[in-house]
């Protein structure tokens, strides 16, 4: 089992990035940042005649498919004002065009993909991060994929996570619950 960590943290060495390092200690994966790249956001074409003929030519492709080689996917995101951050959000809103790609099967691929949610925030997130969960919960059950686990840990300066020991303990469990599907 191959999996795939997409950061959606602006951050270089962020809380989310930090929790999720716990989560994967020892276990092979591919992590790419948002951050890294263009993503353009979505021009909503799908009731066009011609729909996404024309796509942007940004990173979001190559993105998707190397996504789409993974059968485990951590999608990993900070709580930006109660919901997954922008960049997190542009990617997603893109797969209307992967819906439509006529290249990719899309939804039967996801089908096949087993997700997971690992998110930190500074106001309350046990609490408040759960609209951003349950939002993930439909996006992912919309297109066919198991949402198999969550992580929320509190932190707001860098490092502050760490601190945290409700979701360090969350990690090692989730770490074993990955391993398992691995």
């Amino acid at each position: 089992m191959k999996v795939f960590v997409l950061n959606g943290s602006t951050r270089v060495e962020s809380n989310t990035e930090m929790l999720t390092n716990q989560v994967l200690e020892g276990i092979p994966h591919t992590t790419r940042y948002l951050r890294d790249y263009t993503i353009v956001p979505i021009e909503d074409k799908r009731h066009e005649p011609d729909g996404f003929a024309v796509v942007p030519q940004d990173d979001y492709r190559q993105l998707i498919r190397e996504m789409l080689e993974h059968d485990i996917v951590i999608y990993a995101t900070p709580v930006y004002w109660y919901g997954m951050s922008g960049i997190m959000k542009n990617f997603i809103d893109r797969w209307s065009e992967s819906l439509r790609d006529p290249e990719i099967d899309f939804k039967a691929r996801m089908s096949q993909i087993q997700s997971y949610v690992v998110t930190v925030g500074g106001d309350s997130p046990y609490q408040k991060a759960l609209p951003l969960i349950q939002q993930f919960h439909h996006i992912v059950d919309f297109v066919g994929s198991p949402l198999k686990g969550y992580l929320i840990g509190e932190g707001n300066r860098p490092g502050d996570v760490l601190q945290d020991a409700r979701a360090l303990a969350g990690a090692a469990a989730l770490n074993q619950q990955i391993r398992s599907d691995v």
